[in-house]
């Protein structure tokens, strides 16, 4: 199984250098960013948490579903846990085809199931020192 998981910065170039298939007609690249503000509140950081091995485990189920409805020739799907600073990525997908419909359409899926269905939590931090778990 891939590691889904990760504390450490996500390498999004490194993810990307490694999506060529000359297969491969589309490629897209989803990178949830960490913004400054959150319901007109500035924010400062976020704090990622998870149930490690059931969020891999369920990371790991949506990509195998995605692999089975859609014709991928590459997936790449990681998620940051601890701090992730504003304009960092904290969730990247990525998804290769032979027909951009294809990949975008698989690329949706993963990313909304994972914020659906994934045991990972989010912290926010904002200016005015009020935190609250999203």
């Amino acid at each position: 199984m891939p590691n889904y998981i990760t504390e450490n910065p996500i390498d999004l170039g490194f993810a990307i250098s490694n999506s060529g298939n000359f297969k491969a007609g589309a490629l897209v690249v989803f990178s949830g960013l960490v913004r400054n503000h959150h319901d007109g509140k500035p924010v400062d950081f976020l704090d990622y948490d998870c149930h490690r091995e059931m969020a891999e485990l369920s990371i790991d189920k949506i990509v195998n579903e995605a692999c089975k409805q859609w014709e991928l020739h590459y997936v790449f799907c990681q998620h940051r846990i601890g701090r992730v600073n504003l304009g960092e990525s904290a969730v990247v997908v990525i998804t290769s085809s032979s027909h951009r419909d294809v990949a975008y359409a698989a690329n949706r899926f993963i990313i909304d199931n994972i914020k659906n269905e994934a045991p990972i939590w989010k912290k926010e931090f904002f200016s005015d020192g009020n935190v609250i778990w999203v």
